[in-house]
């Protein structure tokens, strides 16, 4: 056995043992309040469109409960991460995520493309990544389901669903909270909710607003002298509720939300120079963290707005309801690529550029469902999606301050997708159930492209032949295509005693086709990607063990991917590519209240990644990469949290905790060759909590990354450099909360 399989099997065997051995505050990972003495409350989750115990729910997800966000700091898609098993995530740039579940992730940011993580903020798909908003005040719980889903959810999902779920406005009395944070890098945090009933005790409103601030944790200097900074953050949220229940068998519920972004971008440098491209020898490698040498500070601008609408009317033997959304984007974001100084001799070498994008957005659902009283519990729905992208691309290349190569390719898209779905849990005996759903989705997309250079082939433009068939610079070009496709999911689950549940599953899930990022002719544009398809097999446990004091719960599972669509580096676009993949793994999740105070969570993740199909071209050569990994996707991921709670004879709290999170080895790059090798990390994170005895009042110090871990959050090679941009460096700071 190699060494690296011989490391492999100690560490599952000691994850393993991990789990079995540690406990973890149930606040780590419950969706409610605090609670009293060693008994682990339940764990409501909405993962099947319908409030759950967790411990009753035959899908595999994980729930990051609203006391662990805000005592634990979750503000951003890298902390969610590295508090979930199987699941990850990198940053290019940090506004545009990549995410991946069980190592399906080939998110596409151009107009005609999908993500194959979908995001859901309470039950609407955001279907654009810069839309998409990571603000976790006043939120009650995160869940990342993992798998295909799509017979329950509105829009159909292959690798997995984040679905975050925000607190609603509450008519049961007033209520109110307000925090405030300072901290390095001068980080300021302000947040503040107010939630009061109106109409006589039948409805409520809730007003939600934060601001986040701090300077870049990259300087960015030139001719050794700091110019400005980057990898800041500016960012300011506001959301309004209004909740009706004109009758008890009708309720409304309306939310809007807006959020604003001002910053400089990420902070790229040139890490390693390779020697064998066409950027070799011109710019000066640098790896610290801190600092870079971009000539500019860069532009990552967000504006984005969007309402949200809700009726529900409970029948005589079901409850109906119309779920409608609409959401407006203006993104933008231009920087520095390079980020590096010229060697002695060369002259000012700069690669520049970004991306903007408009899009509108909308959402329709109609469902009818079981309502809750009832043993057989089932769900029909319709579903209709649209959505208008326009998005365009640019790449500047210059020489001593002018622009020498210019590349600029715009998208126009249009996406429509409508799909009938149906899901139904039948009790076959008082301890065994089974379960079934169907869907068909019907998806449209229409796209014009045009591109443009004035040196074809230099960064990812071509252009369509000349008459004497060389290529010309420029293209222009329209597509449209459609899709159908019918998934389902069935199983059973069985509930041996009534703290043991046990399931196996199997499910399918699809995952329209689209079109290339940065087409390089008229050709590419009209050629498109196929749609991808995943089947899921699946079995799990839950258990609640020790008088209600340890939850165990773990799963197994084995994915076939087929036309699963990838995403590569050509130059300085990206082409997507179809290819076929197995995935299988295990996740295990425990926690375990030990009394008088200490408690430790733990998770582990082995995912097992391979293509088993994947031919592509690159340098005008046939390239097969079946047998290797997928791109940033772990084999091994350890999350432990311990905590202490210790009661003071004033009432008052005092609470430690730490979380650790480790992950293996990843691999940046399709060929699984260095240098796009990410090596393994550990990070650490810890906080003080000190709460007054009326349990009005809160005071938090804190510290991220304790340890100063450094890692590339993205890393790729061009022109035979390769490019990096690094993960936020120690962070601290003190947090004041009040509650009314």
């Amino acid at each position: 056995m190699s060494r690296e399989g011989i490391r492999s099997r100690r560490l599952l065997g000691a994850s393993v043992l991990a789990l079995s051995c540690v406990a973890m505050p149930a606040a780590a990972q419950d969706a409610g309040g605090r609670q009293a003495g060693d008994v682990l409350s339940e764990i409501i989750v909405t993962a099947q469109r319908r409030a759950e115990n967790k411990q009753d729910v035959p899908v595999t997800v994980t729930v990051l409960g609203g006391d662990f966000i805000r005592d634990a700091r979750i503000q951003s898609v890298q902390d969610i991460v590295a508090r979930t098993p199987g699941f990850g995530f990198d940053t290019y740039p940090a506004s545009e995520p990549r995410l991946s579940v069980r190592g399906i992730g080939s998110s596409a940011r151009g107009a005609g493309g999908d993500p194959s993580t979908a995001i859901f903020i309470d039950e609407i798909y955001y279907g654009r990544p810069a839309a998409i908003i990571f603000e976790t005040y006043d939120v009650q719980r995160v869940e990342v389901l993992k798998g295909p889903q799509g017979t329950l959810f509105g829009r159909n999902v292959a690798g997995g669903a984040v679905s975050t779920v925000t607190n609603p406005a509450d008519p049961r009395g007033f209520d109110a909270g307000a925090e405030g944070t300072y901290g390095n890098y001068d980080r300021v945090d302000l947040a503040g909710f107010v939630n009061a009933p109106i109409a006589d005790g039948k409805g409520a409103i809730r007003v939600t607003g934060t601001l986040h601030r701090h300077d870049g944790y990259v300087d960015r200097v030139v001719n050794g002298v700091k110019d400005g900074d980057l990898d800041d953050q500016n960012a300011k949220y506001g959301r309004a509720q209004i909740y009706l229940e004109p009758s008890d068998t009708l309720r409304l519920d309306v939310k809007a939300d807006y959020a604003r972004d001002r910053a400089h971008g990420p902070g790229n440098r040139p890490v390693i120079d390779l020697g064998d491209g066409g950027l070799s020898g011109l710019l000066a490698p640098g790896t610290k963290r801190g600092e870079n040498a971009a000539t500019f500070n860069g532009i990552q601008d967000r504006d984005t707005w969007g309402v949200r609408g809700k009726i529900e009317k409970d029948l005589a033997f079901a409850s109906i309801s119309y779920l409608g959304s609409y959401r407006e984007l203006d993104y933008e974001s231009f920087y520095d690529f390079d980020g590096a100084d010229p060697l002695p001799g060369r002259p000012t070498f700069d690669i520049d550029g970004g991306n903007s994008e408009r899009t509108e957005f909308s959402s329709h659902e109609v469902q009818l469902r079981s309502l809750p009283e009832s043993d057989l519990r089932w769900v029909v729905g319709l579903y209709a999606y649209k959505a208008d992208t326009f998005r365009d691309s640019t790449t500047d290349l210059r020489v001593a301050g002018d622009v020498a190569v210019s590349d600029y390719v715009v998208q126009d898209a249009t996406t429509d997708s409508k799909a009938i779905y149906a899901d139904v849990t039948v009790p076959v005996t008082d301890t065994i159930n089974i379960f079934g759903g169907a869907r068909y989705t019907w998806d449209k997309k229409r796209l014009s492209g045009r591109g443009e250079t004035n040196d074809p082939g230099t960064f990812f433009t071509v252009g369509d032949p000349d008459e004497d068939g060389d290529p010309s610079g420029f293209y222009e070009a329209a597509a449209r295509n459609s899709w159908g496709a019918f998934t389902w999911r069935a199983g059973a689950d069985w509930h041996p005693t009534s703290d043991i549940m046990l399931y196996a599953s199997v499910a399918r899930g699809f995952k329209s086709g689209g079109y290339q990022d940065t087409p390089t002719d008229s050709a590419d544009v009209r050629a498109g990607i196929n749609p991808e398809y995943a089947t899921n097999f699946e079995i799990g446990q839950r258990g609640t063990f020790l008088d209600r004091r340890l939850i165990w719960n773990n799963s197994v599972y084995f994915t076939r991917y087929t036309d699963l669509q990838t995403r590569m580096l050509t130059g300085f676009g990206y082409r997507a590519d179809n290819a076929s993949a197995e995935i299988y793994g295990l996740e295990s999740e425990l926690t375990w209240r030990m009394g008088n105070g200490f408690a430790l969570a733990g998770s582990y993740a082995y995912t097992h990644t391979r293509y088993t199909k994947f031919i592509t071209v690159e340098n005008g050569a046939n390239v097969d990469y079946a047998g290797n990994r997928l791109t940033r996707v772990p084999d091994h991921k350890v999350t432990l949290t311990p905590s202490y709670t210790h009661d003071l004879e004033s009432g008052a709290t005092l609470e430690l905790a730490a979380d650790y999170t480790y992950e293996s080895r990843i691999y940046d790059d399709h060929n699984n060759k260095p240098p796009a090798i990410r090596e393994p990390t550990h990070f650490i994170d810890a906080r003080m909590i000190y709460t007054t005895p009326d349990g009005n009042w809160s005071v938090s110090l804190w510290g991220k990354n304790l340890t100063n871990e450094k890692t590339a959050t993205y890393q790729a090679v061009f022109g035979g450099v390769m490019f990096a941009a690094y993960n936020p460096p120690t962070t601290y700071g003190a947090t004041v909360r009040w509650s009314y």
